[in-house]
């Protein structure tokens, strides 16, 4: 049986796409510069100023629920492959695994301690200098027997 989107999700990611498009800012630039143009037109009314403020408020609105749903889904997915990754890797601390679900103080225990990994890595390597490709087909060959 096919998996079924829900409509929202869908609607998220189609508008997310559009308003993204090089053509969604031409549209809108060209919504204000035809707005900025109609201005003496109406006298600068307040009518007129409303208008555009009332429009640009509405748009910003609706999108801020739009963009945060397509950004959950994006930091969800994210997530699972780095868990996958973590999970797959026989040198990675597993409790690592989900660990977008510790508390902020936890989070922070855990960063000050890479960051002093990072730091006594760095007095030991040069993070300028990279593996060589047969060093990296090495590895990938060791994990291959490591799965076997």
């Amino acid at each position: 049986m096919a998996n079924k989107i829900p409509f929202f999700e869908r609607l998220a990611s189609t508008v997310t796409a559009a308003t993204g498009s090089p053509w969604a800012f031409i549209i809108a630039f060209a919504v204000i510069i035809i707005w900025a143009v109609t201005g003496p037109l109406f006298g600068f009314s307040d009518t007129w100023q409303l208008v555009i403020n009332t429009g640009t408020t509405i748009i910003t609105f609706l999108m801020v629920f739009i963009i945060q749903k397509t950004q959950n889904k994006d930091s969800k997915s994210i997530q699972l492959k780095l868990n996958e990754l973590i999970a797959a890797t026989k040198t990675a601390s597993n409790r690592l695994i989900d660990v977008e679900s510790l508390s902020e103080e936890e989070l922070n225990i855990l960063h000050k301690f890479y960051t002093k990994l990072a730091a006594s890595t760095k007095q030991q390597l040069d993070l300028k200098h990279s593996h060589s490709i047969e060093e990296a087909m090495e590895n990938t060959e060791g994990k291959l027997k490591a799965r076997n």
